[in-house]
């Protein structure tokens, strides 16, 4: 059996498409799997012992209609058995149904919900797990959900470049919008707190457009952290995150790659809905459970409240007592 998996975006959400193709590998060890994802996210997936081909999107090379169509049919030619569009989008339509092939898709939120939620009409409950969801188009192959089993690859070179950090404690302050990010006083608080306790820096990972803002944390927490946003590859960063003491993160890709390398993980989520993911001990959900929230599909610019009440409302002292309870 051949088939072909579809997810071109983003980190985190590619990232969850590993326990399918795990699974898939378990129950049938002769499968092809080929994995399609755009060009500026293949490091999420790359590596991984489960994809036997990885296939790049550009988006300068074939994002316009005529190239998407040219692309579908090119990879027509594989000759899959089945396509499983794990992305479900316009993009993603459009390449599987010019693939000659028998196409599944998995189902998401409805369309009503997504208008609802974004006309603050009513808040954004998940139906359902993003994993779970994932799974529903391959009920037919008798796959077993494994709980959140996520997979992060990374080289042993990537290993040995962040091997003078090991046993530290990482943040990943970041996030795709300004509402997922927990306050940098709170950050830089909790560094401090952690620094003075146990004299441990802590780690600042992230891309380059987090930088001003981990210098700003690392200036509250009195110089006791290491600025290495926009220093590390992705592959580098899950690579320290393999050998680190814990990650605090915000519900962004950091959280998923820390949960692929088993890092014990402290999530903090504010507008968004925590219920699209399982937890447990190793994987600490940070929620103040505010009225309000979770008031957003993918976070926002502002909030829409004006109070920020979600975030502000989680100090830095809360999270310290739960780490020093849960793991050190």
């Amino acid at each position: 059996m051949k088939i072909l998996i579809i997810r071109l975006s983003s980190i985190g959400d590619i990232i969850l498409t590993t326990p399918i193709l795990k699974q898939l590998k378990i129950k049938y060890p002769n499968i092809t799997i080929d994995f399609l994802v755009m060009k500026n996210f293949k490091e999420s997936i790359s590596e991984l012992p489960y994809i036997d081909n990885l296939i790049v999107f550009d988006k300068n090379k074939h994002d316009s209609l005529k190239n998407l169509i040219h692309f579908g049919k090119e990879l027509s030619k594989n000759n899959y058995d089945y396509v499983f569009d794990l992305h479900n989008k316009l993009r993603s339509f459009i390449i599987s149904k010019n693939i000659n092939s028998k196409v599944l898709i998995y189902p998401k939120r409805k369309l009503w919900k997504s208008i609802l939620v974004k006309l603050r009409i009513i808040k954004y409950h998940a139906d359902d797990t993003i994993i779970k969801n994932y799974f529903k188009p391959f009920h037919f192959l008798d796959l077993k959900y494994d709980y959140e089993d996520l997979t992060f690859s990374f080289s042993k070179n990537d290993l040995k470049n962040v091997s003078k950090y090991s046993s530290c404690f990482v943040m990943a302050p970041g996030a795709s919008k300004e509402t997922k990010k927990w306050t940098i006083e709170g950050f830089g608080m909790l560094a401090k707190m952690l620094y003075e306790k146990y004299q441990i820096k802590t780690i600042l990972i992230g891309g380059n457009v987090d930088s001003s803002r981990c210098k700003k944390i690392n200036e509250i927490s009195e110089n006791n952290c290491i600025n290495l946003a926009g220093k590390l590859s992705l592959k580098e960063s899950g690579a320290l995150l393999s050998v680190s003491k814990l990650l605090i993160t915000n519900d962004s890709g950091p959280f998923h790659i820390s949960r692929g390398v088993k890092c014990p993980t402290y999530a903090i989520f504010g507008p968004t809905d925590p219920g699209m993911f399982e937890f447990d001990k190793q994987n600490r959900l940070i929620y103040s459970n505010i009225e309000c929230s979770p008031c957003s599909l993918h976070g926002d610019a502002k909030c829409p409240k004006k109070h920020f009440k979600c975030m502000k409302n989680i100090t830095a002292n809360l999270i310290f007592k739960k780490i020093e309870k849960d793991f050190i």
